[in-house]
This record gives C-alpha cells, structure tokens and sequence, in this order.
C-alpha cells in the first residue's frame, strides 16, 4: 500500500503501508529499543504518539501477546526503516504486519529513520500524521498542524481501567499488604513485580475519588506510569496531597511526576524526551550508575524542588534530569524510569520494588 508520512514542519516522507489502511495523527517520538518492540507498542504510555524505531529492523523474532503490557497496541501508529515478513522465534504467533492489521493501526517502512530522528533531535518532538492507503504529502502535513498539543489532549482517560479490580499476591496469606495502584495507564509488569512479593493489589481508575481510595484501608498507594502532560491527573494530584501524611507513597514515570506535582514541584516538557532501554542513572547515595529502561517526554523541574520538602535521589547520567525524588519526613519514594523493564534491563527492579515492600514492613 501506498502510505505518506508528515511533520508539522513541512517534512514528507513516502514509503511502504503495512497494517491497516487508514489515517492517524499524534506525536512522532523515536526510541533506541532494538528489542521488546511487542511491549513497547503495548505500553500505554505511548497513547497519542505515532512510535518510531531507531533500530532499522522491527518483528525479526516475530510476535507473541505474552509479551504485551496492556490489552493491545496503544500507540498510535508504527514508523521503521524494515518491517520483516517472515520472523523465527519458537514463541511467535504472528509477524509485525499481522498485529498492526488485526489492532487495526497503520505502520510505514522503507523510510530514513535515521534521518527523522536527527530532525527530531535538532528541532524537537513533532505533531505528524501518517496514512497508510495515500501519498497524499500535502494531506499528512495539514493533518499533523491540526494536532492539539499533547497537553491539551485528556490520554489518560482513554488507557485507565474503567473499574477496580483485585489482583492477589502470589502466595498471599490474610497477614498480606494491600497496595492501592491509581491506573494512569499501566504497564502489566507493575503488577507483576508487585504480586510476586505476596502483596496483593488493588488497581482503581484515574478518576476513583480520595473517599473511595480510603475505602480500601491501603498499606500503600502507587501511581502509574502514562501517557501525555502530567498535569491532566488532577485526581491522582488530589490524591498524593491527601494521603502522603497518612501512607507510603510511590510511583514510576507518570506517577513520579504527579507525586512531585503534588508536593510542590514543577514539570516541563523535554525537547524529545526519553525512550530507550539504555539511558544511565546514578544514584546519588551510592554513586553507582544503573542503566534503566525509560518512556517519558514530560521530566520533573530540579529547581523547583529546592522550595519542596522532596530531595533528588537519582539522576539521569547524560543530562542531569531527575530521575528520582523522596520526601524529607515522609515515605514518598518515586522514579522516573522503568524498574518493572519490559522492555529493557531488570537492574533496578529489585532495588525499586524491595524498597516498596520495605515501606510496608515487607522483607524484600
């Protein structure tokens, strides 16, 4: 199929649809991932994006939904240099080409992604629109200065869960903890670390009121990752002021930037953002450098915390942005990238998540 490309900028790139026939428009970002392109297409956090893969071949190893972090694709459309028609992997079920048809989002390939990513790079992340069924230039590059920003977009509503849902401890007992996780737009994987340590989670919607959070008796309250400005979770923000004197509180990406919202911060919007599996972090009371799993665009104001009661605890290692944050008197612990991995390195999954346990009384 005949499929266009285009950026708010004026820029036009033609190449080869795939997928479904179709138009959408959102932002285009890139990420570094070589692999894990089945967990990153399923990953919330991308809700209102158009993703584009730096490595210049996509669906080698084929596609297994074992691997997803939510109930399908959520980014908008897929953007790569190859998409391959005939992967090999014992555990795949479908090529790249099958799931974008069957989710029904159009992909295009056969383009320079190396040279998008540059201009990414040099002048920022880009509102765009991709069709697939036209080469219409001039259409795509309409389409994509029509785009409302990101932050005036309400993402999360259309990623969190529509009702709670009890998820069980792996071999939890009566004695076992209770976490409340607020869905922004959740990566199964939080789930997954958190149930492997017997504790059993209670995962409520964006908008669940403080009234109804408390309503669970939680040991602890977690905040998810997501997608678009962090501004827009005003009840999660609500939240966090609520109940950060009364419970442990944490939360990853999204979550972080609601917490440190909450509690006085600022956020800005980063030139491109982060998405890789590769991005360095130090931890400032260590000195070691993790390498971490990472998909933001929004990133918390360092300075800003100078006139909170929350100190920085992690850095990134390239750029200096925060990574991490905890309260001086309170037990607030949250960070920006992604402990839970999938896709990327597990290096901090036990750090994170025995940290987590530990504020409830846990033992790892």
């Amino acid at each position: 199929m005949h499929a266009v490309l285009g950026l708010e900028d004026g820029t036009v790139v033609k190449g080869t649809g795939f997928g479904a026939e179709g138009t959408v428009c959102g932002e285009l970002v890139f990420t570094t991932q070589y692999t894990g392109y089945e967990e990153a297409l399923s990953d919330p956090s991308y809700k209102g994006q158009i993703l584009m893969f730096t490595y210049p071949l996509i669906g080698n190893y084929g596609v297994s939904e074992e691997c997803f972090q939510s109930d399908g694709v959520k980014a908008e459309g897929l953007v790569v240099r190859e998409a391959c028609p005939e992967p090999s992997h014992h555990r795949s079920k479908k090529t790249i080409y099958k799931l974008m048809e069957d989710e029904g989002k159009p992909g295009i390939s056969g383009i320079d992604t190396r040279m998008l990513t540059i201009n990414n790079r040099e002048h920022g992340t880009m509102r765009a629109a991709l069709i697939v069924g036209s080469d219409d230039g001039d259409e795509a590059v309409q389409l994509a200065r029509e785009v409302p920003p990101i932050s005036e977009i309400d993402l999360i509503s259309k990623v969190t869960c529509q009702s709670p849902y009890l998820v069980k401890g792996i071999g939890a007992t009566e004695k076992s903890k209770t976490v409340v996780l607020v869905d922004l737009g959740m990566k199964t994987q939080i789930i997954d670390s958190l149930i492997a340590r017997g504790i059993n989670v209670q995962v409520v919607p964006a908008s669940t009121s403080v009234n109804d959070i408390a309503s669970y008796e939680p040991d602890l309250l977690f905040f998810s990752n997501g997608p678009g400005d962090p501004q827009n979770a005003t009840e999660a923000i609500k939240a966090v002021k609520e109940f950060s004197s009364e419970l442990p509180i944490a939360g990853i990406c999204l979550g972080h930037q609601v917490i440190s919202i909450a509690l006085g911060a600022d956020t800005y919007k980063l030139k491109f953002g982060h998405r890789g599996g590769n991005q360095p972090v130090k931890d400032l009371a260590t000195s070691i450098v993790h390498i971490t799993s990472q998909n933001h665009g929004f990133a918390v104001d360092g300075d800003s915390l100078e006139h909170t009661d929350l100190t920085i605890t992690e850095l990134n290692a390239n750029d200096k942005t925060v990574e991490g944050v905890a309260h001086r008197d309170l037990d607030v612990l949250s960070v920006q990238y992604h402990p839970d991995a999938h896709p990327g390195p597990l290096d901090t999954e036990k750090l994170f998540f025995g940290r987590v346990n530990k504020m409830m009384g846990g033992d790892n």
